[in-house]
């Protein structure tokens, strides 16, 4: 069972990761048509022509392995089929890609189909065949492609079919829209979805350009990474150890240039840990892997409980450590002298710290990973590691310094508390994540907020010493660092007050739940439909892409599809702060058509609308996972927010985008739609 887990998620990765990383989506199959008729007797080929590396699957492969090359040819009066199709012979050739022998085709593969004519005069043959192909490093998600073959006739008034109209080879993904019979192939989209194709748009419109912004820049990541080395300096585990590992330094070397030489050696050793680490990280799991985990309902769920146990932790509760065999291995290997020695002193460093920086570390990487690059989880810990080592080299550089640092003290303590309040209020974020896919309705907006109020208060007690743990010190006056701080923790728990009645916050935009998750509803607000309940800011929004569309039919309106998740940070920041700007709710008011896709929602699908994703080869069973296989498929995309902009019959009226802050970005995006939908309305 777990090496079927690991075979089928292996190969799942393989079909969506290629897409994803490419600019441009590969074709490397070319299909031509014909059919030769004698008398009643036609046979009709179907020729695949193949790029170099690349081939196709024979049509009989055991079960388990890549989607086999099948054809399905539409019932008719005029021509009944003889037999099955054939294929040119092949040997089975272990295909690395899923782990078995199967038959393939490279370079061109025919296929061959009699029939037996039921008529004189000239017909066509209608169908569609299905096919998968792969080179040695990836495969291409599974493609249909239908057909239309005209066979000429015998009879003396039919018209003779020309070669050239007998016989076309055009690339799998092109579409010939004429109506003389001749071949064609699908889009990406079947009937009745969105179409992908933005080839059709129309330039007359202000086709300016969106700038849309990453989700964390690399500098965001690395600044975050920053503060979070800043933080662990304070804490018990690491300030002590300033002093300490300086003057062993300075004292212990024969002169003072190789005391700051060691110091800055032991420094960089600090930075070449924690950066090894975030490479680690993401070579063991990808940047997708890392980016799916920040999502998924599980992971959520689990770092929830991890975060919850580090609060704990900072509270004094338990401490988390490494295994004492490890410490002492590695401070044995500090005993060393030259390069090596110093390394592992900074190893010894970090693995008897870990249960201060330990939780930090935690919070960085899942917070890095939310991007969608490799360097997240480097950068992040980049700039960990240099806030962690940069004090190290500095008073190693100026001894003197050392006099001025704070004495360590019951201080120290409080910073870990501190954290212990910010783990558990960042901790209560990735429970709302589970909450609202799953529509438990445990932590509803109102319910959340009032949560955060009681931890921030709580955290402004504390540091006004009202509120005492059993390791605290006693605090025999307060100083001005300590008020600053508790005066910033209970302005920002007053803050959070009016978030109880309705109001934005838009301070922590993102985290909360959505301001329609809530536990109170005014009667008699503006556009409190039916429709209305799930949607920001009143607006009529629908989940159902087909019932959205028949509504933008009915009312004559352009179409925005909201690609949005439940556990996407970044689709309640556009919503509190983009879209609740009067020039942009206008638009999307009275001009626009909402469908709103909740890609991570797990409402499950009923058993006769479940279905074997084409993309992915997965069984799609909930309404979120129906969404995302549509997004992926059709867009070739799985990044939340996305928005698309569609006239009645699916096709795109602007280029989509992603998360785009800046309003007036925004609002040009929606014009040009607009513009478009009135153009196509108006021929």
């Amino acid at each position: 069972m777990i090496h079927e887990f690991l075979r089928r998620n292996i190969v799942i990765l393989l079909l969506v990761f290629p897409l994803l990383v490419q600019a441009q989506i590969q074709r490397p199959v070319k299909w031509s048509f014909k059919a030769d008729r004698k008398e009643n007797k036609v046979t009709v080929t179907l020729n695949a022509t193949i790029d170099a590396g690349w081939h196709v699957y024979s049509q009989n492969l055991p079960a388990g392995g890549p989607i086999p090359t099948s054809f399905t040819f539409t019932p008719s009066a005029d021509y009944t089929l003889s037999g099955k199709v054939s294929e040119p012979p092949s040997e089975e050739i272990y295909d690395a890609n899923f782990d078995m022998k199967v038959r393939y085709f490279g370079e061109s593969a025919v296929f061959r189909q009699k029939l037996d004519a039921k008529t004189d005069k000239a017909f066509s043959v209608n169908g569609k065949l299905e096919f998968m192909v792969c080179n040695d490093q990836m495969c291409l998600p599974p493609e249909e492609v239908e057909f239309s073959i005209p066979v000429s006739g015998t009879d003396a008034g039919s018209a003779p079919v020309s070669k050239d109209t007998a016989s076309q080879s055009v690339p799998a993904e092109s579409v010939d829209s004429s109506s003389t019979g001749q071949l064609t192939t699908p889009s990406v989209s079947a009937p009745g979805e969105p179409s992908g194709d933005m080839s059709a748009l129309e330039p007359d419109c202000n086709d300016g350009a969106v700038v849309v912004e990453e989700d964390k820049s690399f500098l965001g990541i690395f600044i975050a990474g920053l503060i979070g080395g800043f933080l662990a300096l304070l804490t018990p585990c690491v300030f002590p150890m300033i002093p300490l590992t300086v003057s062993f330094f300075t004292k212990r070397s024969p002169t003072r240039a190789k005391g700051m030489a060691n110091a800055i050696i032991y420094s960089v050793s600090i930075i070449l840990i924690y950066v090894l680490l975030g490479f680690l990280v993401t070579v063991t799991l990808g940047s997708d892997a890392l980016n799916a985990m920040a999502s998924n309902v599980y992971f959520n769920m689990l770092f929830f409980i991890i975060f919850f146990i580090f609060a704990l932790s900072f509270f004094g509760a338990f401490e988390i450590t490494l295994p004492t065999a490890w410490v002492n291995k590695a401070d044995q290997a500090s005993d060393r002298g030259g390069l090596i020695g110093i390394f592992f002193m900074a190893f010894t460093l970090s693995l008897v710290s870990f249960s201060c920086t330990g939780p930090i570390i935690g919070t960085l990487l899942v917070e890095a990973a939310r991007g969608s690059s490799y360097l997240g989880p480097i950068m992040g810990m980049t700039g960990f590691a240099l806030a962690l080592a940069l004090p190290f080299g500095l008073f190693a550089a100026f001894p003197g310094w050392l006099n001025s640092l704070p004495k360590s003290g019951g201080w120290l303590n409080s910073v870990k508390v501190v954290l212990g309040f910010l783990e558990l209020a960042l901790a209560l974020k990735f429970l709302s994540n589970v909450d609202l896919a799953y529509h438990w309705g445990l932590l509803k907006r109102e319910v959340f907020i009032a949560i955060w109020i009681v931890i921030f208060g709580l955290m402004g007690l504390y540091l006004l010493g009202k509120l005492r743990f059993s390791h605290d010190s006693e605090l025999p006056y307060l100083g001005t660092a300590r008020l600053i701080f508790a005066i910033l923790a209970l302005t920002f728990t007053v803050y959070l007050v009016p978030g109880l009645w309705g109001a934005p916050l838009r301070m922590i935009s993102g985290f909360p739940p959505p301001e329609f998750y809530k536990e109170w509803t005014h009667t008699g607000e503006a556009g409190a439909t039916a429709h209305a309940e799930s949607c920001p800011h009143g607006l009529e929004c629908y989940h159902d892409y087909e019932a959205g569309m028949a509504y933008a039919q009915s009312v004559g309106k352009p179409v925005m599809i909201d690609f949005t998740g439940w556990s996407c940070v970044n689709c309640r920041k556009m919503e509190d702060n983009v879209w609740s700007q009067p020039e942009i709710l206008g638009i999307l008011k009275e001009k626009y058509v909402l469908i709103s896709l909740y890609v991570d929602d797990k409402t499950a699908l009923p058993e006769s609308q479940q279905y074997v994703s084409t993309f992915s080869q997965k069984k799609i069973k909930t309404t979120g996972a129906r969404w995302s296989d549509l997004q992926s498929r059709v867009y070739q995309t799985n990044s939340q927010p996305y928005y698309v902009l569609l006239d009645h019959d699916g096709k795109p009226l602007a280029k989509p985008v992603g998360y785009t802050p800046n309003v007036t970005q925004y609002k040009q995006f929606l014009e040009e739609g607009l513009c478009r939908f009135t153009i196509r309305s108006s021929k």
